[in-house]
């Protein structure tokens, strides 16, 4: 430990005198996150890898001040502490930044430290920024995601770099955290979530929250501040009638109550259409068995005794069972999960599951990994690595190159969806995301059989294989070698590996078009020019109107493009054609010569000055109408290719997804001189329809504040209303004390802008 010590030291030693007490106990917090003792090997790689990284990032600081190395040390720790993962990920975490900032290159990582932890550094390193592309955001994710084909450690150690910059993100300006958050909550949440890490999703979803959503964020957390005594004294009741009944029948459990995360309640108000005062399930009982030396069979006899229990005391609501004991998620997840009506007639959620089961539903896929080989989890191993194998096949088939795509279909692949379980006609299990169709299912079989499918059998009847499936199908699928897949059923399938494989047969179906309608202008080029395809194929396509080379080739095959023009508009120089400009063309071009036109600076009358990427009225813009931005509202602008510059609220519903896939076209803005126009704002109000006041209440209330209408529309039933309002307003502050002001009828549950 000594020598440890004194190489520690050598290390620190580089760094300013008053960083070093900060580094070192940074540094010795990681070696004490270990749960088993280091053996020799691994200490002497985790400090030759501290040592490289501290003298690599030694002048370098992080926006918040803190010296660099300070962030590969916590994400090393959340590496092992938060996400259980070993020595090989320290290593790589310590060293993930060093390729990218710094001038040591990756063949110096590979002579150090080998094969493995250079590749996996490799997957972490973005790409260069000299690289040509179109959105160098999409190809440097996508280029994490597929590098889980080689070693699933990218993507975990990746997870824990994204969750320390969230953690420290207050020191960046604002228009980068709503960046970083909109990434975070497109990619990065929903595969932690399919990964089974739901901690960290449940954290990456509350930072994001409070980055796009501030007051919303202050307002749940400040009534669960208020509501959190309350919430304990009622587990504080509820609780003690089970531990009894859980003692005497001789199952060892702690229970332990959980508050939801400020995101699902929020979520919960917005679909649910209701105030938080009225969602009564704010928070979940857990009970915890302990079953060390157990086979998951007897575990999950366990759990169903306690669920016995349980419901003994409570009245459980049945349609609320939800049984991933029996039958696990892809991610290894497992738990009982049911809502039983509890003291005062709250209805409360119980989840029930043994330590193994938690530590794998909170650590996702290194603690799944931790239980391989123990009795009985063959079956369980097995699910988690199905899917894994599913997700290496659609990345290997994946040979489009478009980024951007990849990340569409990879994002469109329900990683927040339920699963349904649907069977073969020999019994087999395939788990499905909700919402799969029959040809999904095919697909899940093999991809082979998936682009042959004509028509399936469900539950031994006919049906389209469009069909949406339901829990328990058995489905058959019929195959005709002849069957070939067509562009219309990527409207039909919603997993990634049907897409994926779907894109790629059309590709080489046009390919192969292509190649004929190669020969075909070959000897067209040939017979009218004699000059070679290569050298003008591309020119021409663009010219023709085609996005690239092999579209236009394969219409030529199609006889789409009409190849007689050629030797009207083209004459031969060379080897290159080139284009005949025509006479009246020609006559203008002499009398007055093209000029680009400059852009508009002056601000449109009727729309509000905007400060966008630092100078207001720089470009001429529009307002999104998808959010309806109001002064007021945190925004920015996004640079279309046909319509223009557009201005989007941070938190509108296509946010995410602009910042993301297009990052290189968002630029920060920000409201600039106030003008008094007037905008409209729709807003949705609901609640308990008390009969023909409704309206009068609603309208007097708004132009008592002088607040003016444009439309007003409103709807009941069972004695239910939701009223749709379109108000004239200036600014943000005039629209919240409208909806505030409608919220203080007791009758009103809910009011909210319309998305």
């Amino acid at each position: 430990m000594q020598q440890g010590q004194e190489q520690e030291t050598e290390a620190i030693e580089v760094m300013a005198e008053e960083d070093r007490p900060l580094i070192r106990r940074d540094y010795r917090n990681l070696l004490r996150s270990f749960k088993t003792k280091l053996n020799e090997e691994d200490r002497k790689n985790i400090r030759a890898a501290f040592e490289m990284a501290a003298n690599a990032h030694v002048s370098q600081r992080r926006k918040t001040g803190e010296p660099y190395i300070l962030h590969p040390i916590e994400v090393a720790r959340i590496c092992v502490q938060e996400i259980g993962l070993g020595p090989t990920a320290v290593v790589c975490a310590l060293l993930h930044d060093v390729v990218e900032d710094t001038d040591i290159e990756l063949k110096t990582i590979h002579h150090k430290f080998k094969d493995r932890i250079a590749r996996i550094v490799d997957g972490l390193t973005k790409l260069d920024g000299l690289h040509e592309s179109d959105n160098p955001q999409a190809e440097n994710i996508s280029k994490v995601l597929k590098t889980m084909l080689f070693d699933v450690r990218v993507v975990l150690i990746k997870m824990a770099d994204r969750l320390h910059n969230l953690r420290t993100i207050d020191g960046m300006p604002p228009h980068k955290q709503v960046k970083i958050a909109a990434e975070t909550m497109t990619v990065y949440a929903p595969l932690a979530h399919r990964l089974g890490l739901y901690a960290i999703k449940t954290e990456f979803q509350d930072r994001c929250l409070k980055i796009t959503n501030p007051e919303e964020y202050r307002e749940i957390k400040h009534k669960l501040a208020e509501t959190k005594a309350s919430r304990q004294a009622y587990i504080a009741k509820f609780t003690p009638p089970l531990e009894i009944a859980l003692k005497e029948h001789g199952i060892p459990a702690k229970i332990i109550g959980r508050s939801k995360s400020i995101h699902s309640i929020l979520n919960k108000i917005k679909t649910k259409g209701v105030p938080f005062e009225q969602i009564y399930d704010l928070f979940a009982i857990r009970i915890l068995i302990d079953t060390k030396n157990m086979t998951t069979e007897q575990e999950r006899m366990l759990c169903w005794q306690a669920y016995s229990v349980i419901t003994d005391i409570f009245k459980p609501l049945p349609e609320r069972l939800k049984d991933w004991v029996s039958s696990p998620k892809t991610n290894g997840y497992e738990s009982l999960h049911t809502t039983v009506i509890g003291l005062e007639g709250r209805f409360v959620e119980v989840q029930i599951r043994t330590v193994r089961m938690d530590e794998i539903a909170e650590r996702g896929f290194a603690a799944h990994w931790k239980y391989k080989g123990i009795k009985g989890m063959g079956a369980r191993a097995k699910t988690f690595d199905t899917w894994l194998d599913e997700v290496r096949e659609t990345l290997e088939n994946d040979t489009s190159g478009n980024a951007v795509e990849f990340l569409a279909d990879f994002h469109s692949s329900n990683l927040y969806s339920e699963e349904i379980h649907i069977f073969t006609p020999k019994g087999e299990m395939r788990i499905l995301p909700e919402g799969a169709t029959a040809l999904d299912f095919a697909f899940g079989i093999h991809s082979d059989l998936g682009c042959s499918c004509r028509s399936v059998m469900i539950n031994n009847k006919p049906a389209p294989i469009f069909q949406k499936l339901q829990n328990s199908d058995q489905v058959r699928i019929i195959s005709d070698k002849n069957q070939k897949p067509s562009s219309d059923w990527l409207k039909h399938v919603i997993t990634a590996k049907a897409r994926t494989r779907i894109r790629a047969a059309l590709r080489e179906e046009i390919r192969t078009k292509a190649e004929f309608g190669k020969e075909v202008l070959e000897r067209k080029l040939n017979n009218t020019f004699k000059v070679p395809v290569e050298e003008n194929v591309d020119m021409l396509a663009k010219v023709f109107g085609f996005s690239d080379r092999t579209e236009f080739l394969s219409a030529i095959h199609l006889e789409q493009v009409d190849l007689s023009i050629l030797s009207k508009s083209f004459r031969a120089e060379g080897n290159r054609l080139v284009e005949i400009e025509p006479a009246q063309h020609q006559a203008d071009t002499e009398t007055a010569p093209t000029q680009e036109a400059a852009p508009s600076r002056a601000r449109p009358a009727n729309r509000p000055d905007v400060t966008i990427a630092g100078e207001t009225s720089m470009y001429a813009y529009t307002l999104a109408t998808c959010c309806n931005p109001v002064p007021g509202d945190p925004i920015f602008a996004f640079v279309t290719i046909k319509e223009g510059v557009k201005v989007h609220r941070i938190n509108c519903a296509n946010a995410a997804n602009l910042m993301t896939n297009y990052k290189y076209r968002v630029q920060e803005a920000d409201w600039g001189v106030a003008h008094q126009l007037e905008f409209v704002v729709p807003i949705i109000v609901t609640g308990t329809d008390i009969g023909p006041g409704v309206i009068h209440q609603l309208t007097d209330r708004l132009y008592g504040l002088g607040i003016n209408l444009r439309s007003f529309s409103i709807d009941g039933n069972g004695g239910y209303f939701e009223g749709k309002i379109s108000m004239v307003v200036r600014n943000t502050d005039e629209l919240n004390r409208a909806m505030n002001a409608l919220k203080t009828f007791s009758w009103v549950s809910n009011v909210v802008r319309q998305e």
